[in-house]
């Protein structure tokens, strides 16, 4: 690592980038910042900057965000995604390979904490017809028990299971019994010569723990719903409101749930879902409680790839009549459980704005059209009036809108050119403007260090229609095991620094197009490396000292962007940062267990700056040179000093002084030396701090708290004061104003 002397180049910005100077400093160790809060920005620091988005995509969703608990619980026929080309058209292809199915199925059950015997069961039990996920309950004479596919009441695929008595089908599963002890059921079935059927919930060494009755059958479909509660004391069963154990054993968590019959029978079943009792409307209650603490601004959705394949109208209506689908994006099915309207609470109960990504891929201007009729149109309006059929007689008044998710990539379904990314804009644009004209629209651009000739060509085409666009800031790629982790840090600390001057540059080519005002959208950020192995060697990087969306070095990551939209500002007015549940960084969830990365925090605490007016800010720091191991940053020609620390500071509605520090440094703590002017300070500024041992440390399911914010005290004495940084960090000072 080497410092540089000398001027550090600034991008070309507007009247925010004016308030910020940078000076490369001789040493790495010290650094100074002068504020003065006298000289304000008039703009400011928009609300929308700290904000999530989700996609259907693994268990960000389903297992995440939703609360039910049950895999493939519509028995589903599961495709799994297949590697290699992408078909011509978009989309995933999927797998048909008997041999490479059974490795996804045991990759899977891997993924949900199963035990290996059980993985193997889930093997056969795919292979003879019964739906992924499931397996059969062997009778209590020990039985067989028959399965194949049936055909549910609304079409697409239900299960047949032909029983002896005892037998049946079944499921392994975690409980969030730190929370609540009582769950729901809901079943659609139906059977021919049975009554009645029993589900039972087997705890640790397959203790029979409640049971319920499913009664009330007959040979039509009917929907049965019934309650289970877990009784106190078992020790699998822990207890509520209580954390996981620290350090300690959880494999006692895993239950099983059988749906059996006491007789000899056949049943079809279509549907079976399990729902903790304190579920908010579909939502996990852990989940909202984070977002809600962390006072989440916006929540992008339905994706991501996957809204290039989503129709909408799929996921409204009665639940049960909801078809289940391939997930054309990312392989397995698409219950459509949680559509537009489980969004629209998830939001009000969060308490954040919801964005959607409407289909620009195989989806046309009149769907996307109806979407805005169905979320936004009085109850006399054709969509309005399903909305309210539906239960919500209220228009939403979504605002925003994103046409199109990274439609330049052939990944993505109904791909299409540059030329093709302007026709769509104009179509969909005027679709959806006839039936609300106070849409905020966005326009998907490509990502910036390889999108002159798509955003070039829908510069010039809708310049007369557009405003708003958006980038993609996944950068990082492929890297070698053979690479240092240190360099591979220290390239990621510096993209924010590139993707600034490069920000600066779209602005300036939209304002040469004669777009008036224009704004830019983050819609998707985090770090994006994937570790490649390089010949039989080993390497100095693995996955442990690689950074990631869930390491400490995201939350440096994002609070650097955040920096940048602060000095380029008004023109990017919304980042939603990936992802919100067990995909990116955010929340994860774990065995029904939900915890908070760094990065999580590091969102949470910058919020309070939105709304404030941004200061005067000159900092002095030393530097260094980026070792260009990214393949990005290297095409990019990335030669800048990386200065550091990186300070905003801005004057929040109460009249305090806040200022965001990051501490890019991978080995050694930084003092700063702090100068106020135009502001009195009085009593103990307020210190918060995100950091850890290695910018590579994270947090986990057992140790879910490693990396936290923690909080201190600055004696303020006059205008000059001293705080250290510890090595890679981010710290926030709060000065109170003087009364």
């Amino acid at each position: 690592m080497s410092s540089t002397k000398g001027k550090a180049a600034a991008p070309k910005s507007g009247a925010g980038n004016r308030l910020h100077n940078v000076t490369v400093a001789p040493s790495p160790g010290a650094a100074r910042l002068r504020i003065d809060a006298s000289v304000r920005s008039e703009i400011p620091i928009s609300r929308r900057l700290t904000g999530k988005f989700c996609e259907h995509l693994g268990s960000n969703i389903y297992n995440g965000m939703c609360a039910q608990i049950l895999v493939n619980s519509t028995f589903a026929a599961w495709p799994f995604g297949a590697h290699g080309e992408d078909p011509p058209d978009g989309g995933r292809a999927f797998e048909s390979d008997p041999r490479r199915i059974e490795t996804g199925v045991r990759n899977m059950a891997v993924g949900f904490g199963l035990p290996e015997a059980a993985a193997g069961d889930l093997c056969r039990d795919y292979r003879d017809g019964l739906a992924f996920g499931w397996l059969r309950e062997k009778g209590t004479r020990g039985g067989a028990v028959v399965v194949s596919p049936d055909a549910g009441k609304h079409g697409g695929r239900a299960q047949r299971v032909e029983v002896e008595p005892g037998g049946g089908i079944a499921q392994y599963l975690y409980l969030p019994l730190h929370r609540v002890r009582k769950y729901r059921f809901e079943l659609l079935i139906r059977s021919p010569d049975l009554e009645g059927l029993d589900v039972v919930l087997y705890g640790a060494g397959g203790r029979e723990l409640c049971r319920a009755a499913a009664a009330g059958l007959g040979t039509e479909w009917e929907a049965v719903e019934g309650e289970l509660t877990v009784p106190a004391g078992g020790a699998e069963a822990g207890s509520p409101g209580a954390r996981p154990p620290a350090g300690g054993p959880l494999d006692h968590a895993l239950h099983r749930l059988a749906l059996t019959s006491a007789k000899a029978g056949r049943f079809v079943v279509d549907r079976f879902l399990l729902w903790p009792d304190d579920h908010i409307e579909v939502a996990d209650p852990d989940v909202v409680r984070f977002l809600k603490e962390s006072r989440l601004p916006v929540q992008r959705w339905p994706g991501g790839n996957f809204a290039s394949g989503y129709h909408w109208e799929d996921g409204i209506g009665p639940s049960e009549a909801r078809p289940t689908r391939p997930n054309p994006a990312w392989g397995g099915v698409e219950p459509n459980i949680f559509g537009t309207d489980e969004l629209m609470a998830f939001c009000r109960n969060v308490g954040c704005e919801p964005m959607i990504c409407v289909n620009a891929g195989n989806g046309g201007p009149e769907e996307a059209a109806r979407w805005v009729e169905y979320c936004n149109g009085s109850a006399e309006t054709p969509g309005g009036r399903r909305r309210a059929e539906n239960g919500h007689p209220e228009p939403y008044d979504v605002k925003l809108w994103e046409i199109g998710n990274e439609i330049y990539g052939r990944w993505q379904c109904g791909w299409t050119t540059p030329a093709g990314n302007a026709d769509r804009f104009r179509r969909f644009s005027e679709a959806m403007l006839a039936v609300d004209p106070d849409l905020e629209l966005y326009a998907c651009g490509d990502k910036v260090f390889v999108g002159d000739d798509w955003n070039g060509k829908l510069f010039a085409e809708c310049a007369d229609i557009l405003q708003r666009t958006t980038d993609h800031a996944l950068v990082g790629s492929s890297v070698s095991s053979q690479l240092d982790p240190v360099d591979v840090y220290n390239d990621f600390m510096a993209y924010p620094l590139a993707f600034e001057e490069r920000y600066g540059e779209i602005r300036d080519i939209m304002e040469r197009e004669g777009i008036r005002e224009p704004r830019l959208a983050i819609t998707e950020l985090m770090l994006f490396a994937h570790l490649r192995t390089h010949g039989a060697g080993g390497g100095t990087l693995n996955r442990s000292n690689l950074v990631s969306p869930d390491t400490l070095a995201e939350a440096l990551y994002l609070t650097l962007y955040y920096h940048t939209a602060v000095r380029l500002a008004p023109f990017i007015e919304l980042i939603t940062h990936s992802a919100t549940v067990n995909h990116g960084g955010g929340l994860r969830k774990e065995r029904e267990r939900v915890y908070a990365n760094p990065v999580y925090h590091a969102r949470s605490l910058f919020h309070r700056l939105t709304g404030g007016l941004p200061v005067k800010t000159e900092l002095e720091a030393g530097a260094y040179t980026a070792p260009l191991v990214l393949s990005d940053l290297m095409a990019a020609g990335f030669g800048r000093p990386v200065p550091m620390v990186d300070a905003v500071a801005a004057v929040d509605e109460a009249g305090a002084l806040i200022v965001s520090l990051v501490n890019r440094s991978p080995d050694a703590p930084v003092d700063l030396e702090i100068e106020v002017q135009g502001f009195e300070p009085q009593g103990l500024a307020a210190v918060t701090t995100i950091s850890g041992e290695r910018p590579w440390s994270a947090n986990s399911l057992r140790q879910p708290e490693s990396i936290a914010p923690e909080a201190s005290s600055l004696d303020v004495q006059g205008r000059q004061m001293g705080v250290t940084l510890p090595k890679h960090s981010v710290v926030q000072i709060a000065f109170a104003p003087s009364a």
